[in-house]
């Protein structure tokens, strides 16, 4: 599964771009541009995949990615339709010296810490998350004041997390991300059978003990919570097509349900019987 790049266009009269709910959770978007891209997600948990950093978001994301950082989309896997604000620009979108002005002190430095990518919560997440769902009732100029106030709130918080060490701009990266590519692949195409951290490991190149180190360091998971997650997350999407608790089981790869109800609530904190009532009603 190669790395794709997106061609980024500005909306019209515009020097931006926005998009609103791409609906892209069926698809494994491994993807880069050289523009810088905010990124917010409300409404579930899902996959953070940004450069070589992965981890979970619960409840809503907000993110600030550099330019050709390779990321997965945000709503990958998740069981249902999620609530998304994606801005995308050039680093000199408004002309090539306007982040040397004075002024914009605080946002060149959010600008280059950019670069390894940034995760924001708190307060931060909160007021900026409203700002972003709120960008388009703007006019075009409107939305480029809100867009410069998002910038400068997001550069001098506290709340902010850098998910790379060193920045991410560089070709020879994308190499190394192939072998997590291998492993989603081999997920989506075998979670209805047995998997096997054996054949993963091959995958991988990796004995199966160093395979389970790198894959615990890299996600903070172990291979088979991964694994059970995946298969949760397509329980869920079973689920809500109206299937029965032993369907999506089954489905999606369980072979035990005493063992399917006790995970899902375990990483839901409801039971599936719950979950399919909650949402068919909704």
């Amino acid at each position: 599964m190669k790395i794709k790049r997106e061609e980024v266009t500005p909306d019209k009269d515009s020097s931006f771009r926005i998009l609103l709910t791409p609906n892209l959770n069926d698809l494994y978007y491994w993807h880069f541009h050289p523009e810088y891209e905010i990124v917010f997600v409300e409404g579930v948990n899902g996959t953070r995949h940004i450069g070589n950093h992965i981890s979970r978001y619960e409840g809503s994301d907000l993110v600030f990615i550099g330019p050709n950082i390779p990321h997965l989309n945000f709503d990958y896997g998740v069981a249902r339709t999620c609530r998304q604000v994606v801005v995308q620009m050039k680093e000199d979108f408004l002309g090539k010296e306007f982040l040397n002005i004075p002024e914009f002190n605080a946002i060149r430095e959010l600008f280059q810490q950019a670069k390894k990518g940034l995760s924001f919560h708190g307060h931060a997440k909160k007021i900026v998350g409203e700002q972003l769902k709120e960008i388009t009732q703007h006019n075009n100029f409107g939305q480029l004041l809100e867009l410069l106030q998002i910038f400068q709130t997001l550069a001098t918080t506290e709340d902010v997390t850098v998910l790379n060490s060193e920045p991410l701009n560089n070709m020879s990266l994308f190499k190394e991300q192939e072998r997590m590519h291998r492993i989603y692949k081999y997920l989506e195409e075998n979670y209805k059978s047995k998997i096997d951290v054996n054949s993963a490991a091959a995958l991988s190149h990796l004995t199966t003990a160093a395979f389970c180190r790198y894959f615990k360091k890299i996600t903070g998971l172990t291979f088979t919570d991964f694994v059970n997650q995946f298969r949760i997350n397509q329980a869920k999407k079973i689920l809500l097509q109206d299937k029965t608790v032993t369907e999506a089981c089954y489905d999606s790869g369980f072979d035990n349900l005493s063992h399917f109800n006790k995970t899902f609530k375990k990483l839901t904190g409801e039971n599936p019987s719950q979950f399919r009532k909650k949402h068919l009603q909704n």
